[in-house]
């Protein structure tokens, strides 16, 4: 009998069940043998296992002698991000095509630099003919991170030097598929939306003359229309997701992958893998489906007291997933506050008004507050919880109108800036593979002939 390609077989059921156990590791080893599970300390904070110009994430000290407990800040080539938006706001430009700049090159572009790269941008902002016809309506998925990875893939056909990796090649490849993620993004969804729902289907060129958060509203809305406030706050989130160390999970990916001299068709895919994990890059979708749920059951959004009993509910699993999480509060380096949340939380107040969401804003900022007190009472962490980047994010893109599934796509469109100036840093500097170690703790057997197992 013949199965189905995705059917979980009751041979393989058996077979897995009777696998596991063989699979696990007596958790008690890894003190035994002092292994940083996770490539992290007792503390939660990361091994160091490299060392980059690309960001600096700092934690300030507030002198009570409690690791990782302090006022975040990060700096994008040395230059601190608050500063870099309050220039560009001030100046009232869109930031993230000079974020980019800074971000591959090192220095902030002057009004010529950043003129001519906008120009190289739009340029490479064009897919090779038949594309979309033979790649992204294809087979469209339901997910935008596995159709991004496809097309990733699918551009090394395309591309005549693909295993060059030279700095000058990687550069130019870097370039064209961080003007090219937004189109493929965008068109992905559409094709998916068209073969699954049916209806009209809508490919929107991008318009040369726009930046690269223009063109995804533009893209993504039938009629193209967009207000200034909604493109601005959507540059924002771009520039504030570009870059955030080398030791995040998909960034640290760029550097394994790129360590052993392969494409960066493959590099920029295993990172679009590891970002797709809801552990990673997943996080603001479970936010805002955190607060549907919320909303929901919390009968009066501004009372203290029930709010925080859904919260203690969350804690306990008897909310939302049943996970035990507040989602969007904690990060892995920040505790006192995240400098991305804290700026970008103006703004997000701002697009309520234009909206009129007043009330989710209330609610949002409401359990910000609540949140650290809850968790301190409920888990007795007292080092300090703060609201992560991803806790306004989603909705602030359910503000706007783009759909759940392009959520994470949209992380992927503003990171790649990062994960292009991590693959260009490791191609210079290392010249070893990246193999850490594992220990092995399996028993030994002997050999054991067929007539005997």
């Amino acid at each position: 009998m013949k199965y189905k390609f995705s059917e979980i077989t009751p041979e393989i059921k058996k077979l897995a069940d009777n696998s596991i156990e063989g699979y696990k590791i007596e958790p008690s080893l890894y003190t035994q043998y002092d292994v940083k599970r996770g490539l992290r300390d007792v503390n939660g904070s990361g091994v160091v296992a490299g060392l980059t110009n690309i960001s600096t994430i700092k934690v300030l000290d507030t002198g009570e002698g409690m690791p990782n407990h302090g006022k975040g800040k990060l700096y994008y080539r040395g230059i601190d991000v608050e500063d870099i938006v309050e220039g560009f706001v001030r100046e009232k430009r869109f930031g993230f095509e000079e974020t980019i700049y800074l971000l591959l090159f090192g220095n902030m572009p002057s009004a010529d630099e950043l003129g001519s790269f906008k120009k190289t941008l739009a340029d490479f902002r064009s897919l090779p003919v038949s594309f979309i016809r033979d790649v992204i309506m294809k087979s469209p998925s339901d997910n935008m991170m596995n159709t991004l990875a496809k097309c990733v893939l699918a551009l090394y056909s395309y591309d005549d030097k693909a295993n060059d990796i030279s700095i000058p090649n990687v550069l130019r490849q870097c370039i064209e598929l961080i003007t090219l993620f937004p189109v493929l993004a965008v068109y992905g969804y559409q094709a998916y939306k068209y073969t699954s729902e049916g209806g009209s289907l809508f490919i929107h060129d991008p318009d040369p003359e726009l930046s690269i958060a223009e063109n995804l509203l533009y893209m993504l809305r039938p009629h193209k229309n967009y207000t200034e406030l909604e493109a601005r706050i959507l540059d924002l989130a771009l520039v504030l997701h570009a870059e955030h160390g080398g030791g995040n999970n998909s960034t640290f990916t760029v550097h394994v992958v790129s360590s052993s001299g392969t494409d960066t068709y493959s590099s920029i895919a295993a990172a679009l893998g590891s970002l797709k994990g809801p552990k990673h890059g997943g996080a603001n979708i479970k936010v805002a489906a955190m607060f549907d749920d919320m909303k929901e059951n919390v009968g009066d959004w501004t009372d203290e007291n029930e709010v925080k009993s859904y919260l203690r509910k969350l804690l306990n699993k008897e909310a939302f997933d049943r996970s035990g999480l507040i989602y969007g509060m904690g990060h892995a380096v920040y505790s006192e506050s995240d400098p991305r949340a804290k700026v970008f939380k103006g703004f997000v107040e701002k697009l309520s008004c234009e909206k009129g969401r007043e009330d989710e804003f209330k609610l949002y900022s409401l359990v910000e507050k609540l949140a650290p007190e809850v968790i301190a009472e409920e888990r007795r962490i007292y080092k300090g919880v703060c609201a992560n980047v991803d806790f306004y994010s989603g909705f602030v893109y359910r503000m706007l109108g783009i759909p759940d599934e392009l959520f994470t796509p949209l992380f992927a469109v503003s990171r790649i800036a990062g994960w292009s100036a991590h693959r260009i840093e490791e191609l210079i500097n290392s010249n070893k593979i990246i193999r850490p170690a594992y220990k092995a703790v399996s028993p030994m057997r002997e050999y054991l002939d067929m007539t005997d197992r």
